[in-house]
């Protein structure tokens, strides 16, 4: 059985999405669904599917064993980062070598790194006049966005397009390849 614990920090349509997709899947179970945020409307999508759910500090990711604690207690066997903004410490990264995935809404290594996230990467690929854009569907280090890519999709980004269009263009992307690629892993 895989278990999968999903790190969110925001409105949790990408963890909803995982959650919906392997509700049925008899060898892939989400057990635990963890955010920094104590009002994350991630934690009611959760809370829906009577998953559990873990509201911690950014001192208790970064400076105790409280979060790598939990993960044990539910023996996750892969983290999924779904909209999740902040970095992993390295003592869970180096208890789930390559078994983090995160979701970042532009074509890495272009428009990663420390503050791009959300609508800041959208503007960006706007205010650069990119052609195209998309998702990178990657493995996480100690930096961030610079994991091994595991999956890349691409949009076409019009000339009139504003940063609200192409975020629509990239969750589509997101909705559509984020758990295939996480079923993929995990087979």
């Amino acid at each position: 059985m895989t278990r999968i614990a999903i790190f969110a920090s925001g409105s949790g349509s990408n963890a909803e999405n995982i959650i919906r997709h392997f509700i049925d899947n008899e060898s892939v179970d989400v057990v635990l669904v963890l955010s920094n945020k104590p009002n994350a409307l991630v934690l009611e999508r959760a809370q829906k599917y009577l998953i559990p759910t873990l509201v911690f500090t950014n001192d208790q990711l970064k400076n105790s064993s409280i979060v790598n604690d939990v993960l044990k207690e539910y023996n996750a066997s892969i983290i999924v980062l779904a909209g999740f903004l902040l970095k992993i410490p390295e003592l869970i990264i180096q208890n789930y070598p390559n078994s983090i995935v995160n979701i970042h809404p532009a074509l890495l290594p272009k428009y990663g790194g420390k503050g791009m996230y959300g609508m800041n990467v959208h503007r960006a690929v706007v205010q650069n006049q990119e052609k195209e854009t998309g998702i990178t569907i990657h493995y996480v280090n100690e930096h961030y966005d610079e994991g091994a890519i595991i999956f890349q999709a691409s949009c076409a980004i019009d000339a009139n397009d504003t940063p609200e269009l192409v975020q629509n263009k990239v969750q589509q992307l997101e909705a559509i390849h984020f758990p295939r690629v996480i079923e993929s892993i995990i087979q």
